[in-house]
């Protein structure tokens, strides 16, 4: 289902943003410093104004400015002294607005491929609840001692990789394993100080099976509506599943669903030379009628008039 998204990976970082790799480790590990500049932005928005599908783990630290990112449908602000994390599998798009001037004044954008974070030794189950939580939120503020700890990593880890060390490639996997559990207590402290102000709309609980939800609809919205496929994999009952999503989002569990659907249409009518037909049968509707009522109802227009914009 995604030939027809554009893909983040290691080989695009390098052909779109060349010149701002500041260090690499061959296509396993790339540092990359962006400054503003109107070239920068342009290419940036020819790339990411439509959705993209990640193939890497990407960490932003966003220095100065600002930048919204719109992540599996939900917008997340990165603003000066907030970090971010993407992680492979999801639809990412940036909202850039060309007259912002301010847009990623400095950033710092740390990319690394699943194939060498999968050889670092991590202790993820001992993590797991503190990484659904960041899942579920992942910007995260920083004060000046986090940023110089951090900055401190990836300047030791530009160090090692630009030096004659000879074990490289274990050396800076052990120091991105300790700056995995550095993130892991940033995001204790920020769930501490939470849990110091009573949560308005959800509870830790249901906003954590917010995001379990959104991991299945993102895995398998091309194929499944049913709100029971989802609600068996969650272990509830479809109306108490649909209740709590609208509790932890403001959206029901059906809207959610449909977004995906129409993200996966949109992008399919635009940016792939596929007929209806053969939209309709990656897409899994039973026929073209149903298809196109279901785009109808969504969008105030057929998947025709949409393609033909």
């Amino acid at each position: 289902m995604d030939e027809y998204l554009q893909k983040i990976d290691m080989k695009h970082i390098r052909k779109l943003l060349p010149a701002k790799i500041d260090t690499e480790l061959n296509e396993d590990l790339y540092i990359l410093r962006i400054h503003y500049d109107e070239s920068y932005v342009q290419k940036l928005r020819s790339f990411l104004e439509f959705p993209c599908r990640t193939d890497v783990y990407l960490t932003f630290f966003c220095i100065k400015g600002s930048v919204d990112l719109e992540v599996n449908l939900r917008t997340f602000s990165l603003t000066e002294h907030t970090m971010f994390i993407s992680t492979p599998g999801n639809i990412i798009k940036a909202k850039i607005d060309p007259g912002k001037k301010d847009f990623g004044n400095e950033m710092l954008l740390l990319a690394i491929s699943p194939s060498f974070l999968s050889n670092i030794s991590l202790e993820v189950n001992k993590s797991l609840g503190n990484l659904i939580s960041f899942l579920s939120d992942p910007v995260i503020h920083l004060d000046d001692a986090s940023i110089q700890i951090c900055e401190s990593y990836i300047g030791i880890v530009k160090k090692i990789i630009d030096s004659d060390c000879s074990s490289k490639r274990e050396t800076v996997g052990a120091l991105i394993s300790s700056l995995f559990y550095y993130f892991v207590s940033l995001v204790v402290k920020r769930d501490e100080n939470k849990k110091a102000v009573p949560m308005k709309n959800a509870s830790v609980r249901v906003t954590q099976l917010l995001e379990r939800f959104i991991k299945l609809v993102t895995e398998y919205h091309n194929s499944e509506r049913n709100m029971a496929f989802y609600a068996t994999n969650l272990g509830l009952t479809p109306k108490y599943l649909s209740k709590l999503i609208k509790q932890a989002s403001g959206r029901s569990a059906p809207e959610w669903i449909d977004s995906f659907v129409i993200l996966e249409a949109k992008n399919m009518l635009k940016y792939t030379d596929n007929s209806i037909k053969e939209i309709v049968y990656k897409l899994h509707f039973p026929n073209p009628s149903v298809f196109y009522k279901f785009f109808k109802a969504h969008t105030g227009m057929t998947p025709s008039q949409y393609r033909n914009m």
